[in-house]
């Protein structure tokens, strides 16, 4: 009988090459994790299939806007008309309160009071859900980040994207389930990303760089520069056929199956993706209208474009990045900018999405890591604010025109609803048909689950 793949391992360089590929393979517990396909389950046969939700979904898919560096909320979605009426006035030690520069109107039929620098999101006010009681435990950029993501800042955890795809599967096999576009390589880095102790299959696949153009995005490893398809296909046959007739005699850990499984994906990847990444077949307005061609809003707008296309192409999770929002000083010039770059585009989004039938089931989400200080030590700056701060959701169920949570009258603390990233991600994962104290996987003798024992459902938002 032939040896297998894993014998060869074992059997060449005095066992070196096993002890290598072993250690992709974390302690995890394999049989609770392979039975059946319902949300959370393991196929080895596709790890990545489509899985049926613990209950019927709002929403089929996720954009995540990642907004980083805390973006200030009493200059965006959290109107503070008492803050302007004590601009000036002592706050804290030798700080002041500072009014926003900007002006706030209400719009649609909601009457939702956003600022002035959000001309083009504003007209889609009706549709938009306020969350200004969010809340965190750090004002640190690098653990408020991780943990926007993954809801651990101590440990490395598996991101949200990655606990998704885990539990739904996506419905495009020749296609990543969560893509990461742009993504921030500090503050975490991969961990933002990762699939941490759930098997690799279900990490994030990152597109382009920052300060990069997508025009020239590409990603690694794709192509394999020695061999020709029918090549590549004849070795992967192989693989995967000593594979088979391992399972057959034993267990085989997930995380080694889930390593395998990105290969196969590559494969197919070939062939569809790249058609994907070109805006060739898209009209003069529809760039137009994500203001792709205009200096300030190209590179977000062609974020939110590929972000429409992957998930019209059955991608699971997508996620979209912009920074930097730490306006320490500048603000006036610097906030504005930023506002300026991603208003237009994520507009174009929303009615792209509703024109095509698919914002009723796909849920964005928009944020950061905290927000910026009412008070300030600088007259043209915000310093960082955990205390309270604002994020939005649209689409995907979620009730429109509304504001959920508050902050003080001068927005420095969650006071009403206060809502943590526990509690985002345990209301997303709802959406998304998964009861999050549900969507666990063993390891290490434990079950984890993204919200860990945290997390409440924000039912008043649910439509």
């Amino acid at each position: 009988m032939g040896l297998s793949r894993r014998q060869m391992l074992q059997a060449s360089a005095t066992g070196f090459g096993y002890a290598a590929f072993a250690t992709l393979a974390n302690e995890a517990a394999i049989a609770e994790n392979r039975k059946g396909k319902q949300a959370g389950s393991f196929d080895n046969s596709n790890p990545s299939g489509l899985k049926t939700p613990h209950f019927p979904a709002k929403a089929k898919r996720v954009i995540f806007m990642s907004m980083r560096g805390g973006p200030s909320h009493v200059d965006s979605f959290d109107y503070k008309p008492e803050l302007a009426k004590h601009d000036g006035k002592k706050a804290k030690g030798n700080r002041k309160l500072m009014k926003s520069p900007w002006g706030f109107q209400k719009h649609g039929e909601s009457g939702l009071p956003i600022s002035e620098l959000f001309p083009h999101l504003a007209k889609h006010a009706d549709r938009l859900c306020l969350i200004n009681g969010m809340y965190g435990k750090t004002p640190a950029h690098p653990q408020a980040y991780l943990q926007m993501h993954t809801g651990e800042f101590r440990f490395v955890r598996p991101s949200m994207g990655a606990w998704t795809l885990y539990g739904l599967g996506t419905e495009n096999q020749n296609l990543p389930g969560f893509i990461t576009i742009k993504p921030e390589q500090q503050l975490g880095g991969a961990q933002n990303y990762g699939s941490s102790f759930l098997p690799a299959t279900f990490q994030g696949t990152p597109i382009g760089q920052r300060g990069q153009s997508l025009a020239k995005a590409k990603i690694g490893n794709l192509k394999n520069a020695d061999y020709d398809r029918s090549t590549q296909r004849d070795q992967l046959d192989l693989i995967q056929s000593m594979n088979k007739d391992l399972l057959e005699q034993k267990k085989v850990d997930p995380q080694i199956e889930g390593v395998i499984e990105s290969y196969e994906l590559a494969f197919r990847m070939q062939s569809e993706l790249p058609s994907l990444m070109g805006f060739e077949s898209e009209s003069k307005e529809t760039l137009e209208s994500y203001g792709i061609g205009e200096k300030d809003t190209t590179d977000f707008g062609q974020q939110c474009l590929l972000a429409r296309r992957f998930a019209e192409a059955g991608v699971r999770f997508i996620e979209v990045t912009h920074g930097n929002w730490d306006q320490h000083n500048g603000l006036s010039k610097n906030h504005a900018k930023n506002c300026t770059s991603i208003d237009k585009p994520i507009a174009a989004l929303i009615s792209d999405l509703n024109a095509r039938d698919l914002l009723k089931d796909t849920l964005i989400v928009w944020g950061g890591e905290f927000g910026r200080t009412p008070h300030v030590k600088q007259k043209d700056g915000r310093d960082h604010n955990a205390s309270g701060f604002s994020m939005w959701m649209c689409g995907g169920g979620v009730n429109g025109g509304m504001r959920y949570g508050s902050t003080d009258e001068f927005g420095i603390e969650a006071v009403a609803d206060r809502t943590n990233f526990h509690d985002l991600h345990a209301t997303m994962l709802h959406l998304l048909g998964m009861d999050h104290t549900k969507l666990t996987y063993r390891y290490a003798g434990r079950d984890f689950r993204l919200t860990d024992v945290h997390g409440n459902v924000m039912k008043k938002i649910i439509a």
